[in-house]
């Protein structure tokens, strides 16, 4: 089992995010302000196995400890001073830290569980800054989103980077757009390379096929969590629907456009930056869940995100 103590006697602060990509990222802001707030303790990290690495890039975290979405933490250590749910606003989360004795507890208020207000319409970001803001008396910063660049060789630079996949189909812009989209890219002289997870890589290939391009130009599936890291942080520009990979974008300040649908980006969104440019046609009503394209991101066209590709690029 993991030893989580802090060897040198400094107490212990537990920070609860075990979710996706784009969970971790949009969490960054709250966990440096919990370091603000506790500035001599030993912070851990409870997230995935697969963020692992990325969390590590996070300079706020001490040790990152593996974990599984609203399961037990692997914790054999004495309870830490203070323990903190950046994952969910109900008992289901709430209990995961709570199990672990602390002395102090920051969650949203729930049966059982004082704390701060959670407001369904607040930005993602936004709300767990406010949880720490307001329960531990320290200022967070929704900006202070940045990552640390990996001590890893990205397979390209300066590519323009084409990311057609998403977790669910409610939020996957079709692959022939996005092969437009590409195909668009390449004939403009652009370096074009189709990114994603191992279990996107058919759809990449598919993606590269409809636009023209050779296998070499698909990273789907063949580059680490780390090795994607550094490739987006020094991409030309990053284009993709509402996932992970366009928080990545936000993380190494990176020109982005990003395909909203069921989500809106006021939920969701990038920072309002000039480099990062949403599309949306949407009233906030889809399901992020859903089974078929969702019709407000079905909606938007090949020749708005090129032109706003030809805006960031011009």
């Amino acid at each position: 089992m993991a030893t989580p103590a802090a060897p040198d006697g400094r107490p212990v602060a537990v920070v609860l995010r075990p979710l996706g990509l784009g969970d971790l990222l949009t969490g960054v802001p709250a966990i440096r302000a919990v370091r603000a707030a506790v500035p001599g303790h030993r912070l851990v990290l409870a997230t995935t196995t697969a963020l692992a690495p990325l969390a590590g890039l996070v300079d706020a975290v001490d040790e990152v400890l593996p974990a599984r979405e609203l399961a037990p933490l692997d914790w054999d250590g004495p309870p830490p001073e203070l323990a903190v749910d950046l994952h969910g606003k109900g008992p289901a989360s709430h209990v995961v830290v709570a199990d672990l004795h602390p002395a102090r507890l920051l969650t949203f208020a729930s049966p059982g569980y004082p704390g701060p207000t959670w407001y369904a319409d607040e930005h993602e970001v936004r709300r767990w800054c406010r949880l720490v803001s307001e329960g531990l008396g320290v200022a967070a910063d929704p900006d202070a989103l940045d990552l640390a660049v990996p001590a890893v060789s990205p397979p390209v630079t300066g590519a323009v980077l084409v990311h057609p996949g998403a977790a669910f189909p409610g939020r996957r812009w079709p692959a022939e757009r996005f092969a437009a989209v590409a195909r668009s890219l390449a004939d403009a002289g652009h370096d074009v390379r189709i990114t994603g997870g191992p279990a996107e890589r058919d759809l990449a290939c598919a993606v590269a096929r409809g636009a023209g391009l050779g296998e070499d130009a698909v990273l789907a599936g063949t580059t680490s969590t780390l090795e994607l890291a550094a490739t987006v942080a020094t991409a030309r520009v990053v284009v993709s629907g509402d996932t992970g990979v366009a928080h990545l974008a936000t993380a190494y300040r990176r020109p982005s456009v990003v395909l909203f649908g069921p989500v809106s980006p006021a939920l969701w969104g990038p920072p309002p930056r000039p480099q990062h440019l949403v599309l949306w046609h949407g009233d906030g009503a889809g399901d992020p869940w859903g089974t078929e394209l969702d019709p407000a991101l079905a909606r938007i066209t090949v020749d708005e995100v090129t032109a706003a590709l030809d805006r960031l690029l011009a």
